[in-house]
């Protein structure tokens, strides 16, 4: 037995969670939307129309991009989408910490056995 979780911003509504930060994360990686999509299998329409969704509800551009010629385009984070990007990921990594600790403490191998016994 383990503890499982989904974190995310939210507004009224969903905002920014793992699915974009991390498809954000490759972008910078890699300096390419439609790399990106390819590296989780996600088409290039689809990672589009996530990320126009994803600046409309925001209320600014995540990504600067260039479109195609000789060098064939890419595209790079805005300062914004850099700034929100790293916060929430640390944000992530720090909570995996502590949400390890918790799930330690209540749900160790002494609970799970007195589950399993019926001594609770």
């Amino acid at each position: 037995m383990r503890l499982n979780y989904k974190l995310w911003l939210e507004e009224e509504q969903r905002l920014f969670g793992d699915g974009p930060c991390h498809i954000l994360e490759l972008v910078d990686q890699l300096g390419s939307l439609r790399q990106a999509a390819a590296e989780i299998n996600m088409s290039y329409s689809q990672a589009w129309k996530l990320i126009n969704k994803l600046e409309k509800r925001l209320g600014f551009k995540l990504l600067n991009k260039q479109i195609g010629g000789s060098s064939g385009g890419g595209s790079e984070l805005t300062e914004k989408g850099r700034f929100l990007t790293k916060r929430f990921s640390d944000f992530r990594k720090e909570a995996q910490v502590y949400l390890k600790k918790l799930e330690e403490k209540y749900f160790d191998q002494d609970f799970q056995q007195k589950l399993k016994k019926n001594k609770v």
